[in-house]
C-alpha cells in the first residue's frame, strides 16, 4: 500500500499529460509508506516507449530528498499508448530496490489511469494506492 496525496498524484497525472505523446517521468519522495513531495524529472530518452532519467537532475533529487528526512518512494512515468502495467522493459529495468513503481496509462486521454507496483527481481506485484487529502 502507497499513500499519495490527492494534488501530488493530480500533479503527476498533469505531468504526464503534458509530456504526451512522449513518456513523462519522475520521482516521489516521502516517508514509510507515505508520499509527501513530486519531482518531476526529463525524458531523456524523449521517447514513447521507454524514459530515462537525467543522471544530474536524479542525484539533485536524492540530494534534497536526504535533506528533508525523505526518501525515494515512487518512480513514476506514464504509458501513452499503452495500459497502466509495467513493460517487459519496465520490469527489467527496475533496479531501485524499495520502491513502488507508478504507472499512469493515458490510452484514454480523457480518463488516464494510474497504479502501482513492486517489481522485485522480475517479480511483480499490484500495491493499493490510498489517496489522502
Amino acid at each position: 500500500m502507497i499513500e499519495i496525496p490527492a494534488d501530488i498524484l493530480e500533479k503527476v497525472i498533469l505531468h504526464s499529460q503534458s509530456g504526451f505523446p512522449l513518456e513523462a517521468c519522475g520521482i516521489l519522495g516521502g516517508t514509510g509508506n507515505a508520499v509527501a513531495s513530486h519531482y518531476p524529472m526529463t525524458n531523456t530518452d524523449a521517447s514513447n516507449e521507454h524514459f530515462m532519467m537525467d543522471p544530474k537532475e536524479q542525484f539533485a533529487v536524492v540530494k534534497a530528498l536526504r535533506a528533508s528526512g525523505e526518501e525515494m518512494q515512487v518512480i513514476y512515468h506514464s504509458h501513452p499508448e499503452s495500459p497502466a502495467r509495467p513493460s517487459q522493459e519496465d520490469i527489467r529495468l527496475a533496479l531501485t530496490p524499495n520502491v513502488h513503481h507508478l504507472i499512469v496509462s493515458l490510452q484514454d486521454r480523457e480518463n488516464p489511469v494510474a497504479k502501482a507496483f513492486r517489481i522485485n527481481a522480475g517479480v511483480v506485484e499490484t500495491v493499493e494506492i490510498i489517496i489522502t487529502v
